[in-house]
């Protein structure tokens, strides 16, 4: 069988092309949407906050560039401009590594850290209109179950296959409002609910 006759034989199938083109939609609309929110309340795109939020629910609003990087599903390079422009706003500090001083660490502000709680809850209501009020818990279950297959067949060692929450888990009883909380100030320890 030739190249071409191999990728005609692996055409989408019409169910396939729909999910498809829903999902990608999706992955088009979604962040748009709350990137649009985002910059009218604090002038910061989603990805500003999901930055944010990984130092909140860290241990001591801390982590390595590395670790940060790898939580934000970005490159280094773009967490750095990122992390720069937050501490230009007072929002974010960068500092060596007291463990080792060839690592930089990004911690979360006081003022980061208000600044963020102050928005999680207009942020948090946007999110629940914008995907969670047209689900059912099924549906919220059936969205979780999927999206981890398809990332774990794309990452496999991602860190939020590795968090300990998977479907059916301990946190799996949690309400929408406690998995979408942000800790309160000077709580990051590592345990506290993930903001989105």
């Amino acid at each position: 069988m030739c190249q071409n006759e191999r990728m005609a034989a692996q055409w989408l199938t019409s169910d396939e092309r729909r999910a498809w083109l829903a999902l990608y939609a999706l992955t088009a609309l979604v962040p748009a949407h709350l990137d649009a929110h985002l910059f009218r309340e604090a002038r910061i795109t989603l990805f500003d906050y999901h930055v944010l939020a990984m130092l909140s629910e860290s241990e001591g609003t801390c982590l390595p560039m590395s670790e940060l990087a790898a939580r934000s599903t970005a490159s280094l390079s773009r967490l750095s401009h990122v992390v720069k422009k937050l501490e230009a706003r007072g929002w974010v500090d960068r500092l060596p590594s007291s463990s080792d001083g060839r690592v930089t660490t990004a911690s979360l502000t006081t003022a980061g850290l208000d600044m963020l709680t102050a928005l999680a809850v207009s942020h948090v209501a946007q999110v629940r209109a914008t995907v969670f009020d047209a689900l059912d818990g099924k549906d919220v279950a059936d969205l979780e179950r999927v999206g981890r297959k398809i990332l774990r067949g794309m990452d496999g060692a991602h860190w939020i296959l590795s968090d300990g929450d998977e479907p059916g888990g301990e946190t799996a009883g949690r309400t929408a409002q406690e998995s979408t909380a942000v800790p309160p100030p000077g709580a990051g320890t590592g345990a506290a609910p993930l903001p989105p």
